[in-house]
């Protein structure tokens, strides 16, 4: 096994410079998002979400970004995950996208809400049936005994709701938005000589400092 300490990639691929730099964080995502799109980065919208609980112990995983609206960060989740708690305790997070192929990282801090059950609704019922079916079966964050008792449930919520075209949303379920208030870009550069823009909101207005590597 190679020694962690010797593993190194040298950043080549681009630059970021301040002038070059859309004066709005939003547009500056947007532009780097469809970048990674056409780049093909693998699930370019998977996001690290981190989150406190009630006890000051910080948690991250992956979740999916499905929108930004009103400059705000969405995604969806079961409330009584361990997640959804943490959040409804304690409003503040921060979002993370690393893209490698791209040598790209983009850092959000912000506070979320929950958004409204017609929203939540919608989204739902656009889903996959099947994810719609595992929305309702999987206790999410809870213990359980077995694979074979988290498969029982779906084929008994698949026959609860058989025929039914329109599942409905469960009580649980639902979005966040991430209301944000600070977000850097991060470019990868050679010797570890990083380019770093952080965008943070003064007076209602966003300003724009470059940051040391």
């Amino acid at each position: 096994m190679e020694k962690l300490s010797e593993i190194r990639k040298n950043y080549i691929k681009n630059e970021l410079k301040i002038e070059n730099a859309d004066a709005n964080p939003f547009t500056q995502f947007n532009i780097w998002f469809n970048e990674a799109l056409k780049s093909e980065v693998p699930e370019p919208n998977a996001m690290t979400l981190s989150t406190v609980n009630e006890t000051g112990k910080p948690s991250s995983r992956i979740v999916l970004l499905k929108g930004i609206e009103q400059n705000k960060f969405l995604f969806y989740t079961n409330y009584q995950s361990n997640k959804g708690k943490d959040l409804d305790l304690n409003s503040a997070c921060a979002l993370n996208f690393f893209w490698p192929d791209l040598e790209r990282q983009i850092r959000i801090e912000g506070v979320a809400e929950r958004i409204d059950e017609a929203a939540s609704t919608s989204y739902f019922q656009s889903r996959p049936r099947g994810s719609q079916i595992g929305a309702w079966a999987s206790p999410q964050s809870s213990v359980i005994k077995s694979r074979e008792i988290l498969e029982t449930r779906v084929m008994d919520i698949e026959k609860r709701f058989e025929g039914v075209e329109n599942i409905p949303k469960p009580k649980q379920w639902g979005g966040f938005s991430v209301d944000v208030f600070m977000i850097e870009f991060w470019q990868g550069r050679s010797n570890r000589l990083h380019d770093r823009l952080l965008y943070r909101t003064e007076n209602g207005a966003w300003k724009i400092n470059r940051l040391a590597p």
